[in-house]
């Protein structure tokens, strides 16, 4: 008898108790909501819009919330330059020849409202979700230290659009053997004006010193 009351005051008890522990979460988490956003524009409201318009949640997924035929879209106004967001957006085989996603008429005016829906969505504090994607530095890690070129590759995020030994973005061109097919003259330049290199080219150019583009060109080069 008295085991059946304790086991019936144990669940009753500790029934309140996690009760009262998902209270004080809930309500903790309510008092930080409002400050884990930014301000929310008309301009962002308006990308918004767009967002619905064309259904973009029915193939990418914002905050955990959508579907998963493409890329998650949560931090990608962090990851990708704005320019290229709009160029992808209005025309995506033109951004990226390798795109899956068809043309659906987006106006650059569209454009413009989206990138800063999705601007806005990038600096909403999820608490470090998604996580970041696997980049190229464990395809470049060899046995020693890192090489100026290999640390100044990292430092400008080049991962993120480029390809190293099947590891890292694909809205760049794969540089696993970028030292076969370009010189020194062309790498440099094309760093400090990509346009003039390659035309329509959504690559912004490098802003480093002469001395970290000029390392970063060595490395380029050892890539065969």
């Amino acid at each position: 008898m008295n085991s059946n009351k304790g086991i019936r005051n144990l669940f009753i008890y500790g029934g309140l108790f996690f009760f009262a522990v998902m209270a004080v979460l809930t309500y903790d988490t309510m008092q930080q909501l409002p400050h884990r956003a930014p301000e929310i524009t008309d301009e962002v409201n308006a990308g918004k819009m767009v967002w619905h318009k064309y259904d973009c949640i029915g193939c990418h997924t914002i905050l955990g919330n959508g579907s998963y035929f493409a890329p998650d879209l949560t931090k990608t106004a962090q990851r990708k330059p704005h320019e290229y967001l709009k160029n992808f957006l209005i025309n995506p085989k033109i951004a990226n020849p390798k795109a899956t996603m068809p043309r659906l008429g987006i106006t650059e005016e569209e454009a413009g409202k989206l990138v800063a829906f999705l601007d806005w969505i990038s600096k909403v504090d999820t608490n470090g979700w998604p996580p970041k994607p696997i980049l190229a530095a464990p395809a470049m890690v060899s046995t020693g230290e890192l090489s100026a070129g290999q640390k100044i590759y990292q430092s400008l995020n080049c991962s993120e659009c480029h390809t190293l030994n099947g590891i890292g973005g694909t809205m760049g061109p794969d540089l696993t053997h970028v030292g076969s097919r370009r010189d020194r003259v062309w790498l440099k330049g094309h760093f400090k004006d990509p346009q003039k290199y390659v035309p329509d080219s959504v690559m912004p150019l490098v802003i480093a010193s002469d001395a970290d583009i000029e390392q970063l060109t060595d490395y380029m080069l050892t890539l065969k």
